[in-house]
């Protein structure tokens, strides 16, 4: 899903900078700028061209909020990416992080909680009621082995996409969920 937080993204820029300030041609980290940025939209642009350009009326499932775990840093965050396309497209969102939550209620623009399109859950699972799809944004170590019979019971349809390649597509297959990933081929049940 990219990268975020408060300094890799500033270093990138301040050497691009530097660079210019000598004309020297800085390609390669403007390419990894660009490509950043290009990948915080990727997967929001995998659920969209899965579930079809109007989301109203889905529900999609977040984990992770933060830039990285261990952290409640939502600076630079893909998440807050994934979500703006996502609620551009009419989709709701149930999400959930393990220390972010808070921050998130000061970050996020205001009107996606009041407009009912962003509620926030104590629980990961609770992130899964009744959604049409969950995404996997950080990879915190909740995440990593979950009760999937759970998940599955909890979501209206098995479809996870996952932007930290948390899980193996085919385990994921065999447990009876459609999967995608970042970089590798999307599998079914």
């Amino acid at each position: 899903c990219g990268y975020g937080g408060s300094c890799f993204p500033k270093d990138v820029k301040a050497l691009v900078q530097m660079a210019n300030d000598i004309d020297f041609d800085a390609r390669v980290l403007r390419a990894v700028e660009e490509r950043n940025e290009l990948q915080k939209h990727r997967l929001a642009r995998k659920i969209i061209d899965r579930l079809g350009p109007d989301l109203s009326g889905k529900t999609i499932g977040i984990w992770g909020l933060s830039f990285k775990p261990g952290t409640d840093d939502m600076r630079e965050a893909p998440s807050k990416v994934i979500m703006r396309d996502l609620i551009a497209a009419g989709a709701r969102l149930r999400a959930y992080d393990p220390v972010a939550s808070e921050v998130a209620q000061q970050e996020l623009p205001r009107n996606w909680f009041d407009d009912g399109h962003l509620t926030l859950v104590a629980h990961p699972m609770d992130a899964l009621d009744g959604v049409d799809a969950m995404a996997l944004v950080t990879e915190w170590k909740p995440f990593t082995n979950p009760d999937f019979d759970t998940m599955k019971n909890r979501m209206k349809q098995p479809l996870i996409f996952d932007g930290r390649n948390q899980y193996a597509p085919v385990e994921m297959s065999e447990r009876g969920f459609e999967y995608h990933s970042i970089g590798r081929i999307g599998v079914s049940p």
